[in-house]
């Protein structure tokens, strides 16, 4: 079992002169639910190399069991100082592809093609795929094979307007995620604020938050063991 993990290359928050990346228990989190059941995992990003972390979330408010194990793991640390480049990924080597989210995200998943290229595909071939947080948003530019966009119909979560505003970033990000899914003809539920909340339609899981991300995994790999048997 081979899980993708593809991660945001960007560290600039809009304007703000503000660090942003991935958000660090959107990553721990999922990687120990797959490395626990024996998966391996390839982390990747749109340039390859060290992602930008953000730094927000590897404060002590923010820290989790799943981030600690993560930061003291050298073989975890060493893939990360490490990742594959986007373009060079090709989506059969993997049987699920997952994306962390952080803001990062929201400036250059959604808009890399190499990204949106993946996610099509990983959608027209029923590929499992999950995306937690801010990376629900990634699917903005992601259409179906008859131009329509991929989340028409589907029922999504992602980071609610309400979450965005309690961290002050509403006027400060590209698109705001709810929104986003909504106005793409996205069938989007949430939880309250900062509850664990996922939501499968087919192939398709999508977290809304970080505390989202560990069961938006362990339902990932629920789709791997059932594309395995069919």
């Amino acid at each position: 079992m081979k899980i993708l993990t593809v991660l945001t290359s960007h560290d600039q928050l809009g304007q703000t002169g503000r660090k942003t990346g991935f958000w660090l228990e959107e990553l721990a989190a999922p990687y120990y639910v797959f490395k626990d059941a024996g998966a391996e995992v390839v982390l990747a990003s749109p340039k390859g190399g060290q992602p930008p972390l953000d730094p927000k979330s590897n404060e002590p408010d923010f820290q989790t069991e799943a981030t600690h194990r993560f930061e003291a793991d050298t073989e975890a640390q060493s893939a990360l100082a490490s990742t594959v480049s986007l373009q060079s990924i090709s989506l059969d080597d993997f049987d699920a592809v997952f994306y962390p989210g952080g803001h990062g995200p929201l400036w250059d998943l959604a808009e890399d093609g190499n990204s949106i290229n993946l996610l099509a595909s990983a959608l027209a071939s029923n590929k499992p795929l999950a995306l937690v947080c801010h990376a629900p948003g990634v699917l903005r530019h992601v259409k179906n094979t008859d131009g329509t966009p991929v989340v028409q119909g589907k029922k999504v979560t992602g980071f609610k307007n309400s979450e965005e505003a309690a961290v002050g970033l509403t006027e400060i990000v590209p698109f705001l995620v709810e929104d986003e899914l909504i106005n793409k003809g996205g069938q989007y539920s949430s939880a309250s604020d900062w509850a664990s909340y996922v939501v499968k339609d087919g192939n398709l899981i999508t977290g809304q938050n970080p505390a989202s991300s560990a069961e938006a995994a362990k339902q990932l790999l629920l789709l791997i063991s059932e594309s395995v048997r069919q």
